[in-house]
């Protein structure tokens, strides 16, 4: 079964840090990009940050910028997002989706728009409070 399981979340303190992971089941993830979503109560779904296939492409929400860090490990299968300095508006669920790469993209491409991701993973709560 093809799937996308992440890990890492729970409850922590202004300033402080989560690392969350997302692991692939029955896949490989070396030829796909791979995105981190959140979804607050009552709001949209929004991208935070992607990684590119080859690794070489990363992008990241101006709200979590010098904040999250994505990387990935292919032998692994999965890919993390470190998250530091915690703010209370980062409290939601975060999902992980992944997309498989194209060619004509040289594996540089990445995407934080909802719509370009076809496989989702079933989310992990963050929720930032004193």
């Amino acid at each position: 079964q093809v799937q996308l399981v992440e890990s890492g979340g729970g409850l922590e303190q202004p300033g402080g840090s989560l690392r969350l992971s997302c692991a692939a089941s029955g896949f490989t993830l070396d030829s796909y990009y791979v995105g981190w979503f959140r979804q607050a109560p009552g709001k949209e779904r929004e991208g935070v940050s992607c990684i590119s296939s080859s690794d070489g492409t990363v992008y990241y929400a101006d709200s979590v910028k010098g904040r999250f860090t994505i990387e990935r490990d292919n032998f692994r299968s999965t890919v993390y997002l470190q998250m530091n300095n915690l703010k209370p508006d980062d409290t939601a669920v975060y999902y992980c989706a992944s997309h498989r790469m194209s060619l004509s993209s040289g594996g540089d491409y990445c995407s934080i728009s909802v719509d370009d991701y076809d496989n989702w993973g079933r989310g992990t709560q963050v929720t930032v409070s004193s």
